[in-house]
C-alpha cells in the first residue's frame, strides 16, 4: 500500500528531534502534518500517555500491539515492537503478541488484556462485562479507566495510519528477536 496522501514537510527542529529520538522521522507524523494542528494535538496527547503510570507499561505494551494487529496497522505493530525493546519489556512476549492466542508464554492478566484490547477493538465492541470486572478485579479502577483510554488512543492511531496508507518502517528489524506473524485465520474477523 503506497501512502494516500503525500509526506508534509516538518519543521526541521521537529525532524531533528524524531531523528534523534527514533532515528527516522515516523511516517505518520509526515502525514498528518498536513494539519499541523491535528498532528501537535496527537504528538501533544502521545506524549501524555507515556507519563500515565497506573497500568503496568507492559500491559500496554501487549495492547498497543494487539490492536495493532486486529486493525491491520504494520506501521503500529512495528514501532509497538520497537519502542517494547527500548523500554526493556519482555520481548519475547511481546514478540508473540501478534498470535497470542496460540503462544504459551502469556499469563492470564496479559491473555485478558489481549483479550480485551480486541474486543474493545472490534466493530461493534465485543467488551464483556465478565472480562471487564475480572480485569478490573485485578487491575483496580484507576489502572483499569488508563488501560482503556490507552487502548482507545492506539485504535484512533491505527485506523488513522491504515486509512492513510500509512505502512511499516521497519523499526521492529533493530529488535533481536522477530516478530511473530499473525495467524492468517484470525486477520479482520470480527467477534461480532
Amino acid at each position: 500500500m503506497a501512502l494516500r496522501v503525500p509526506k508534509a514537510e516538518l519543521p526541521t527542529e521537529l525532524s531533528e528531534s524524531m531523528i534523534k529520538q527514533l532515528g527516522a522521522v515516523p511516517e505518520p507524523v509526515e502525514v498528518v502534518w498536513h494539519s499541523p494542528e491535528v498532528a501537535t494535538s496527537n504528538l501533544e496527547f502521545s506524549a501524555k500517555l507515556i507519563e500515565w503510570d497506573a497500568a503496568d507499561a507492559s500491559l500496554k505494551s501487549f495492547a498497543h500491539m494487539a490492536v495493532a494487529a486486529q486493525v491491520g496497522c504494520g506501521w503500529c505493530l512495528d514501532v509497538g515492537y520497537f519502542q517494547a525493546q527500548n523500554a526493556h519489556l519482555d520481548l519475547a512476549k511481546a514478540s508473540q503478541v501478534p498470535r497470542w492466542r496460540e503462544s504459551e508464554v502469556f499469563t492470564p492478566l496479559e491473555r485478558d488484556t489481549l483479550e480485551y484490547a480486541e474486543a474493545m477493538t472490534n466493530t461493534p465492541p465485543t467488551v464483556t462485562d465478565e472480562l471487564y470486572a475480572s480485569l478490573l478485579g485485578r487491575l483496580g479502577p484507576a489502572a483499569m479507566v488508563e488501560l482503556t483510554a490507552y487502548i482507545a488512543f492506539v485504535n484512533m492511531a491505527t485506523r488513522n495510519n491504515s486509512a492513510n496508507g500509512v505502512t511499516s518502517q521497519g523499526f521492529s528489524e533493530a529488535c533481536e528477536i522477530p516478530l511473530a506473524a499473525r495467524p492468517e485465520t484470525s486477520r479482520g474477523v470480527s467477534a461480532a
